[in-house]
């Protein structure tokens, strides 16, 4: 008990990426629960009670002895074949520590322990494992010789055994290859070369790519062997795939979307000297097998990149998943997607409305503003002395005349165009994701008509109801009194100006938004709630800035014309006579107020609309939106829950910890592997 290794120099350190201790009360309390052997009226657990009962990493009725000696004795390290509570609680701390992993390993090796590794040891763990028994490694070959000595009597450190594992791997996969080759050509079967990849390098292998491995090495290869070049590119090109996503992005400047040849991506690929023409070949083989394009997007290297596991650091209120795989997606999950959408869009756009609605009313009044034709009608000089004049005469809930109506149509008319483009831009994507800047536009256009026809009619009663303020002691105007005096088709009046002015703004809107948010996306993709915005406020300055002209004439063909003033007969009607009695600038009046209500409703609808389906996130087997996902590559702990309540602290981990063992380092003992760990 009183020797200096590992475990007995463990304070682990809580914060700056280091798991919480247990508490110390109750991981004793756990202790005593699992213990059922005494000596000299101290509790230990033995290897079954450690093993079987705490970790529930074999099954209780069929285990290999040898195995639960071995994973035992990582915690066992006095090695007197029972684990005290001492022990107990120094793995704990362990497996607090971000090399838990390596630690772990080199404590299944050290099975004197003596905090070194001997080619003994080595030996006898390497020798039970199922990989060794399937493809036994050479012991006295010269990689050995290299870590152990000539004479095999050199022993190793932690540190070194840490490097020693990664190397061995490696080696291992080469030792698999020399195995395969009994002829001595270079080359081995098509089979053999699956097989070493799936036994050996599964962790290297996506679920994609060992689907589709032998199809890939055939095509790449001539006939149905696989020379000893093309086997270490392969694996070099899988070992250092996130330097394949950096010279992607680099071909495309930061576009994750843009398709690019194999030729452009070579070029890039020999400026930064770091991956070699086979492993290109190899790179577009594997994308051309899983998508037949000749092309790849950045999407394709997610595929064939050995998986990371990431956690989902964007807090949700709500997680639910309608569909097990896209493939489940029928036209009822589809109508659901909709249906989620219209509602979360109706939220986003009463809160956007209701942000920059005084604004929306300066815009009103300053449009509906005449000169030239009606003497002394000229309230306002500008918009900010609209601003004041309403709040002086009408105080400042004046600033929100028309509002209900207003949330009324506004929540439907932001849900029907957010849905539609959304539903537009899914049916025009192709398989990969991408859509055309075509598509794009379209998708836009159809979202702006599809809200006319259900908006036109709230539109014109708020703007009734906005510019009935203006005339001093007038009767209090309701909204119900204007829809019953407009009837049916009057609630339509200035609907082609609306058509006129919807379509090319969504038009120019969403594509717009779409680019600029890619722009705003940080080198993961990800967007943060400021670029959202940021994002959603540019698009509508130029969308809100170019239509006003068709804002200007359905205004004017909307409200109703006081004695004196101009009338207009539609829509060609009304813009010639503004332009022969206001000029042409006329047609430009509110340009600066709508922008400001524009843009920054806009920005805040969409901004509103994202955060809305990250928090109550709904998977529908669908498309999400593009840089929604905030993740990080999450630490061991993070890739399994414990199934077990009594997994506190360290303990959270050891689970992933010691399936990691097996995967990542080949390592699996006989009935290792069980329900709770694969």
């Amino acid at each position: 008990m009183d020797r200096l290794n590992i475990f007995n120099r463990v304070n682990c350190q809580e914060g700056g990426g280091f798991l919480k201790r247990a508490n110390e009360s109750h991981l004793h309390d756990i202790f005593n629960r699992y213990a059922s052997a005494e000596k000299d009226g101290e509790k230990f657990m033995t290897p079954e009670d450690f093993v079987i009962k705490y970790l529930r990493l074999l099954d209780d009725k069929n285990f290999n002895t040898d195995t639960i000696r071995l994973l035992a004795a990582i915690v066992d390290t006095s090695k007197d074949g029972l684990i005290s509570y001492a022990e107990f609680q120094a793995f704990e701390g362990l497996l607090c520590f971000p090399d838990a992993l390596y630690k772990t390993a080199f404590q299944l090796f050290d099975t004197n322990g003596n905090g070194m590794v001997s080619f003994q040891e080595f030996v006898e763990v390497m020798t039970k494992t199922e990989l060794h028994k399937k493809i036994p490694f050479n012991m006295d070959s010269p990689f050995i010789q290299l870590y152990f000595g000539k004479d095999k009597k050199r022993l190793v450190t932690y540190n070194e055994f840490s490097q020693f594992l990664h190397d061995f791997h490696e080696e291992y996969a080469i030792e698999g290859f020399r195995r395969a080759d009994k002829s001595g050509s270079g080359f081995i079967s098509v089979l053999d070369f699956q097989e070493i990849m799936t036994s050996i390098k599964s962790h290297l292998l996506t679920k994609q790519v060992q689907s589709h491995l032998i199809e890939a090495a055939t095509q790449s290869q001539i006939g149905s062997r696989v020379s000893f070049p093309y086997f270490i590119a392969f694996n070099s090109l899988l070992n250092n795939m996130e330097l394949v996503k950096r010279i992607y992005l680099n071909v495309t400047n930061g576009h994750r979307t843009q398709e690019v040849s194999k030729e452009e991506f070579m070029h890039s690929a020999q400026a930064m000297s770091q991956m070699t023409p086979l492993e290109v070949e190899i790179l577009f083989h594997l994308c051309d097998v899983l998508h037949q394009t000749g092309r790849i997007v950045y999407n394709d290297l997610y595929a064939i990149a050995p998986e990371q596991y990431f956690k989902q650091i964007t807090n949700r209120l709500a997680e639910i998943h309608a569909v097990s795989s896209p493939d489940d997606r029928g036209v009822v999950i589809q109508i659901l997607e909709s249906t989620y959408r219209f509602a979360l869009g109706s939220i986003a756009g009463a809160v956007g409305a209701t942000a920059v609605y005084p604004i929306d009313l300066v815009k009103t009044r300053m449009q509906n503003q005449r000169t030239g034709s009606f003497i002394g009608e000229l309230m306002y000089r500008n918009s900010f002395d609209c601003f004041k004049k309403v709040i002086r005469h009408e105080g400042v809930f004046g600033l929100y005349r028309g509002l209900v109506p207003q949330l009324l149509g506004v929540a439907p008319e932001k849900a029907i165009k957010l849905t539609m483009n959304d539903l537009v831009r899914d049916k025009l994507m192709d398989k990969k994701g991408n859509i055309p800047l075509w598509g794009e536009i379209l998708a836009g256009c159809c979202a702006g008509g599809s809200q006319v026809i259900f908006t036109n009619p709230l539109e014109i009663v708020k703007i009734r109801l906005q510019v009935a303020g203006e005339i001093a002691g007038g009767a209090k105007v309701r909204a119900w009194a204007v829809v019953k005096d407009l009837g049916l088709l009057g609630l339509y009046k200035g609907a082609r100006a609306c058509f006129l002015r919807d379509i090319p703004f969504s038009g120019i809107y969403f594509p717009m938004y779409a680019h600029t948010k890619a722009k705003f996306a940080d080198e993961n993709g990800y967007n943060s709630p400021l670029s959202l915005l940021t994002a959603g406020m540019i698009a509508g300055m130029p969308a809100a800035a170019l239509v006003t002209p068709a804002d200007v004439i359905k205004t004017r063909l909307q409200v109703v014309a006081r004695s004196g003033q101009t009338t207009y007969n539609g829509l060609t009607d009304a813009a010639r006579k503004i332009m022969k009695e206001e000029g042409f600038s006329a047609l430009w009046k509110g340009a600066t107020a709508r922008v400001f209500r524009s843009s920054p409703q806009f920005g805040v609808t969409l901004l509103t609309y994202e955060l809305l389906q990250r928090m109550l996130y709904v998977d529908f087997g669908g498309t999400r939106p593009s840089g929604s996902e905030l993740k990080q590559i999450s630490t061991i702990g993070d890739v399994k829950k414990p199934t077990n309540p009594d997994h506190v602290g360290g303990y959270s981990v050891s689970l992933p910890i010691f399936s990691g063992i097996e995967s990542k380092f080949g390592l699996c003992l006989p009935k290792f592997r069980t329900s709770q760990t694969s």
